[in-house]
């Protein structure tokens, strides 16, 4: 049954654009007492628990990170510093690390369990609009309004590599692909380019949507690549060989945001028309529509543990979070 689980209404003061899941794993608490086999016990269990970190990032300049516990959040920590609003967030694939980036020209990094800032990244005076994660968690990658995408090293804090668009538009959007050979992205006016990380060039250039790409996501097998856009559709392609493997449609608006389930069955769509959608990959329908914000819903994304589990952001400052059929093939 689908259905809507949590809500937190007023989660941050202002429009809440992005989200990210994170899923760090607990430092040891303390050496053990050797005379005492419970306490030894305990702290084996701390070393292995693994904890849930859904992060926010607002209009509002906060970053906040809840705790997702006992199916409902609970705000760990609030982190300020950006003052043009917060327009993305990532978190590091091992779950220690959080990037956010703003209007005001800035990308930090934070430590997501302690809440610490690491450090702040000078981009010069550029709007970055997106960042993301390499898989390895050695580079942050962002694109800025002069379509170029730049990686940054998370250990030294400095710019590393460029990637050029060939003189393409205001990068919207940027992903990269769960096997790293891949970065793509969508731009302002429909342009999607795919650049081979390898060799540091574009790969592929795709044309298929006419509007601005909101949002772009690999498959976890990096196959696929699906886009959105303000057009009102999405748009499956075949990393590869670059074909066209589906058009999606059925919101009544801009489509905001679009993230695959973690065993890549499924994928959720977020829109401008106030609805979350959820989608099934293998005959590309639309399997429900979510009805339960007020306001245009910026970003969607699935829980990494749990294929059944999907969070929502929206310009009514409230999260959402929602429990899915678990899925059979």
């Amino acid at each position: 049954m689908y259905s809507l689980t949590h809500k937190t209404e007023n989660a941050h003061e202002d429009s809440i654009w992005t989200c990210a899941w994170g899923c760090p794993k607990k430092k040891k608490n303390s050496e053990p007492n050797e005379d005492n086999e419970d306490s030894r016990d305990s702290v084996r269990s701390a070393e292995e628990e693994t904890v849930e970190y859904l992060v926010t990032g607002s209009v509002d300049d906060a970053v906040k990170v809840w705790e997702f516990m006992d199916g409902a959040l609970r705000v760990k920590h609030r982190l300020t510093g950006h003052s043009l609003g917060v327009v993305s967030v990532a978190v590091s694939s091992d779950g220690s690390k959080c990037a956010s980036s703003s209007l005001d020209s800035s990308l930090k990094l934070w430590d997501l369990l302690s809440g610490e800032k690491l450090t702040s990244i000078d981009v010069g005076p550029v709007d970055i609009w997106t960042v993301v994660f390499s898989p390895d968690d050695k580079f942050v990658v962002s694109g800025s309004h002069a379509g170029k995408i730049h990686l940054y090293g998370t250990e030294s804090g400095k710019q590393e590599q460029t990637l050029d668009t060939r003189g393409g538009k205001f990068t919207l959007s940027v992903a990269y692909s769960p096997d790293g050979k891949y970065i793509a992205s969508g731009a302002i006016d429909g342009i999607i380019n795919i650049f081979d990380v390898a060799y540091g060039k574009v790969l592929r250039t795709l044309e298929g949507h006419a509007m601005p790409i909101r949002s772009l996501c690999f498959s976890p097998d990096s196959q696929l690549l699906l886009t959105a856009s303000d057009d009102g559709h999405m748009k499956l392609y075949d990393v590869k060989d670059a074909n066209l493997a589906g058009t999606m449609s059925g919101h009544a608006s801009w489509v905001l945001g679009v993230a695959f389930s973690p065993d890549g069955q499924q994928f959720a769509s977020s829109s401008s028309d106030h609805t979350v959608k959820v989608w099934e990959l293998a005959q590309r329908q639309c399997l429900h529509t979510f009805n339960e914000h007020k306001d245009q819903v910026w970003a969607v994304k699935y829980n990494p543990l749990r294929n059944n589990i999907i969070t929502s952001v929206s310009e009514d400052k409230s999260i959402n979070l929602y429990e899915c059929p678990m899925y059979d093939t």
